[in-house]
């Protein structure tokens, strides 16, 4: 899979970026890169092993692993669960659970205010939510936050569950959603 996005930069300039599945470069930019800037800054997300996420995502069919790149550069990561999740908004119902997403330490606001590329996290987000749609969910998509994230996702208009003891995190998600095109109107989601 691979779909041609937009991002803007923080000097306000559109870039096109490209949505794909999640392959070695990615990992290796995580890695390489990512890591040490994540644990100089003590990020949640330091230790995620995104090279077994991914290993999931190739052995297992519950699990999708994308990226986000630019200029051959991994700006965002993803990865996600299909089947195994249920609804609380529509109680049993089937989602997308989204296992992790993260975006590099350079466009996140917490660690820098004026980010080098934005709203890759909620292109990620979205996309999400297209999955959701694109398997017959109608659009319904949930996640337990980092606490860091979770200011993130209410942004978003996900619905807040609250915190939850067993997994230590505050669980969102989103309902149903009217199916339209992938990017249409994406503020409303």
């Amino acid at each position: 899979m691979e779909q041609k996005i937009q991002l803007l930069q923080g000097n306000g300039q559109w870039v096109e970026a490209c949505l794909c599945d999640m392959a070695p470069r990615h990992l290796s930019d995580f890695n390489n890169i990512w890591q040490a800037m994540l644990e100089t800054l003590r990020a949640e997300d330091t230790f995620w092993d995104w090279t077994r996420k991914k290993r999931l995502a190739l052995s297992d069919d519950r699990y999708e692993a994308y990226a986000i790149e630019q200029d051959e550069l991994t700006q965002g990561l993803l990865w996600l669960e299909t089947r195994q999740h249920r609804s609380q908004w529509t109680i049993g119902q089937p989602l997308v659970y989204v296992e992790a997403l993260a975006s590099a330490p350079w466009n996140r606001r917490l660690i820098n205010p004026n980010p080098w590329l934005r709203g890759v996290g909620t292109i990620l987000l979205q996309f999400a939510r297209k999955r959701s749609l694109d398997l017959g969910y109608q659009g319904r998509l949930g996640l337990h936050a980092l606490p860091d994230s979770e200011a993130f996702y209410e942004s978003r208009n996900m619905l807040n569950f609250g915190y939850e003891a067993e997994r230590e995190m505050v669980y969102f998600e989103y309902g149903v959603l009217n199916p339209r095109p992938f990017g249409e109107n994406d503020d409303a989601i």
